[in-house]
């Protein structure tokens, strides 16, 4: 995607330096454009915990770039792997819902320990984590590729009218290496000239969709009006939303989504006022390990702060302000879980399946003996 006019990924190897990888501090934005260094593991240990890249497809990309890292970083030998394996409970400890976190970590260092000395292992670290990434930005496009379908397909019910898409959170290329899950479909119809236009729920409390998804929209030219969380359902109630969009963090097999808090109240107003409602995931995104989302998936519970403080511009400073009473506790689930049957389709790198066992294993059939 593009910032005013130039191409960026949000992860990639510092130019004429292999040791270093730079993000973008997603903190910052859409006020400042803060390009950050990552020079050791416990850069990208922090990177993840305090959300300077967030989204599961990122943290996923980011862990095992920390992974790379830590082979760097990593003596010789039998101490070597200890410090690697160590460098990889850090990471995983980061973030508990987004299930990239760990499958890719997992992938890579499957592989790294397979290295005969430090140097092969450095190789492999970096090789893997560059296929990684790769795989998954083409994902995201094939993502949009699928979900441009039904775009269009509304496009000409509505007579060329704008198609209205409610999105939650960021699911955007923001939140992944390049496109997105959610707004690839999206980017792919605006693209190909077909009127859009995205209700952006402003996501509280870390505000994601009126502070990213706002701003990648706004850059790419994409018509779209931030609203407050709780106007979804008027909007769908009064015929405004043609269809919903968001993303997962993880999705168990059975079809259950765990996505930003907030998406099961979505997913109930669409369901109530026959707005079809897809989930966007590419299938590092499912995890094949895990039937019922709501007894299963681990739901992170973060810092009360996020919620008694709201962040923004003032007098051109990037500034923190005090919602609540000062004394109020404030309870704070990053994540919920929508089941199944409030799942119209999940659109997958590989095409559009219903949220069910049955519908995923059509798509993947190599899961079939991974399902217990």
């Amino acid at each position: 995607m593009k910032i005013d006019g130039q191409h960026f990924r949000t992860i990639w190897l510092k130019e004429n330096d292999p040791t270093t990888v730079q993000i973008i501090d997603q903190r910052f934005l859409p006020h400042k454009l803060i390009i950050e260094d990552l020079k050791k593991t416990e850069d990208f240990v922090n990177a993840i915990r305090e959300m300077h890249v967030r989204g599961a497809p990122l943290i996923g990309g980011t862990a095992v770039l920390g992974l790379y890292i830590a082979c760097l970083e990593a003596p010789d030998g039998e101490q070597g792997l200890n410090y690697i394996t160590e460098a990889l409970s850090r990471l995983r400890a980061t973030r508990p819902t987004a299930v990239d976190l760990f499958s890719w970590t997992e992938r890579v260092f499957q592989e790294v320990i397979k290295g005969q000395d430090k140097e092969e292992r450095i190789s492999i670290a970096l090789q893997m984590s560059k296929q990684l990434i790769e795989e998954s930005a083409e994902h995201c496009r094939m993502i949009g590729t699928y979900g441009f379908d039904l775009i269009k397909s509304i496009s000409e019910e509505n007579n060329g009218a704008p198609v209205n898409i409610l999105t939650h959170c960021n699911a955007g290329w923001i939140a992944c290496i390049d496109y997105g899950t959610a707004t690839s479909p999206i980017y792919a119809a605006h693209d190909a000239g077909i009127p859009v236009h995205v209700w952006v729920d402003e996501t509280r409390p870390r505000n994601q969709g009126a502070r990213l998804t706002a701003y990648e929209l706004g850059q790419h030219g994409v018509p779209h009006t931030v609203i407050v969380d709780n106007v979804g359902g008027h909007l769908m109630q009064h015929g405004m939303v043609d269809l919903v969009f968001v993303g997962s963090d993880r999705t168990t097999r059975q079809g259950d989504v765990a996505n930003k808090i907030g998406t099961y109240l979505k997913a109930l107003a669409a369901n109530d006022n026959n707005v079809p409602f897809y989930v966007t995931l590419p299938h590092s995104s499912i995890d094949w390990d895990l039937r019922d989302g709501l007894s299963e998936i681990p739901i992170e519970e973060r810092g009360s702060e996020e919620v008694k403080y709201i962040q923004g511009l003032v007098d051109g400073e990037i500034k923190k302000v005090l919602l609540t009473p000062p004394q109020s506790p404030a309870l704070n689930y990053g994540f919920d879980v929508t089941p199944a049957k409030y799942v119209t389709g999940i659109i997958t790198e590989r095409g559009i399946c219903e949220a069910s066992e049955e519908g995923l294993l059509k798509l993947y059939p190599e899961q079939q003996l991974a399902v217990k």
